[in-house]
């Protein structure tokens, strides 16, 4: 059985997986991968657990961050979404990363969405206001232990207006939005308008899954407000908790400190690594450090990764080490080290030193071929 954050995940049928996908207005750097590649392990080792593994990764195309960069391109927000979604992809398939079961695109779930603000309204969770509808949040606020200051900066931080005078406290976030002139819309009981972030994550997970999922990625930095109120909106919809049994909150990775970000100047793009090393060495610099931790990216860390996924390979071409005569020891332990909270670094370390099958199964599991 899987453990994720030490809790273990027992799965009855099928297990269902939802990622938090990219929202396609750049190039993706190794931040997002990082979280994208992470996801792909743990559907890896489900399935080699004998488990059927869904999983559900949304495309962000609704966004004012991107309807923002595609106005500076001079481009329509749909078609140039589209065109930063395919590169997207492909970084995604050049790292190995295996294609999803179901892959919803925000605009094409603003029905849901309205739906999901209408049941909200009607159930006495959110209200409507001048053409927008918001959720009440300072539920969400306590439940995430998070004082009214944090909350308040870190709600701003991700584009939600804790000043906003539409709303009755600074908790409150819009499910749905007015739209201004030159920005998307569409038709709802309240007026013109465009779906909340955090509604649309809700919206795309609970039509894909029905109200629970067992499995949630994403990246640690959108565990408030993002996920937080995701969740709640799913769950005062619904009445069924909790939302998702379990949290893949991947680490961020840092550059000297601070966070990787486009507004931070210091991203490293996915593809320009591809370009000058090996996709499985590209998965190892991102999987040598527990998931659940940041990380911070140095110059020299590729090249160290293409110089352990070579003394990998050799490994698993030698007999095996360690106990003789029971070769498939060491392959037993690198997969209960998975199992056991997705500990690569584990993993890894046994299959370098067992060799052989061990070896064989540690990079087959972690795609490092």
């Amino acid at each position: 059985m899987l453990t994720i954050g030490r809790r273990p995940l027992p799965v009855v049928g099928r297990a269902r997986m939802y990622v938090c996908g990219i929202t396609p207005y750049d190039t993706t750097h190794l931040g997002h991968a990082r979280t994208f590649v992470w996801a792909d392990v743990a559907a890896r080792v489900l399935r080699h657990a004998g488990v059927p593994v869904e999983v559900c990764r949304n495309v962000t195309d609704v966004d004012d961050v991107l309807t923002s960069a595609a106005r500076r391109a001079g481009s329509p927000y749909d078609s140039f979404a589209a065109v930063q979604q395919f590169y997207f992809d492909r970084d995604m398939a050049a790292l190995h990363v295996h294609p999803v079961t179901y892959e919803p695109r925000a605009h094409t779930y603003v029905p849901q969405v309205v739906a999901l603000a209408r049941a909200l309204v009607e159930l006495g969770h959110a209200y409507e206001r001048d053409g927008a509808v918001y959720f009440r949040g300072a539920g969400v606020r306590e439940r995430a232990g998070l004082g009214a200051e944090e909350a308040a900066r870190l709600l701003a931080e991700f584009g939600d207006d804790p000043d906003d005078p539409g709303a009755d406290d600074p908790a409150d976030v819009a499910v749905w939005r007015r739209s201004r002139a030159g920005e998307p819309g569409w038709p709802s009981p309240w007026g013109d308008g465009r779906p909340g972030w955090h509604a649309e994550c809700a919206a795309m997970a609970l039509t894909t899954y029905g109200p629970a999922l067992g499995l949630h990625a994403g990246g640690a930095d959108l565990r408030f407000p993002h996920h937080a109120y995701e969740a709640a909106m799913a769950e005062a919809a619904t009445g069924v908790r909790p939302f998702a049994r379990a949290w893949l909150h991947v680490g961020v990775v840092r550059v000297d400190g601070a966070k990787m970000a486009k507004s931070a100047g210091n991203l490293v793009f996915t593809a320009d690594l591809l370009r000058d090393y090996p996709a499985g060495a590209v998965r190892l610099l991102l999987l040598d450090h527990p998931w659940a931790t940041d990380w911070d990216y140095r110059p020299g860390g590729p090249e160290e990764a293409a110089a352990r996924l070579e003394r990998l390979h050799r490994a698993a071409y030698r007999t095996a080490a360690g106990r003789p005569g029971t070769p498939a020891a060491g392959e037993r332990a690198a997969v209960r080290a998975l199992l056991d909270d997705l500990d690569a670094g584990a993993a890894l370390a046994i299959a370098e030193e067992e060799g052989g099958q061990a070896a064989r199964t540690v990079i087959a599991l972690l795609a490092l071929g």
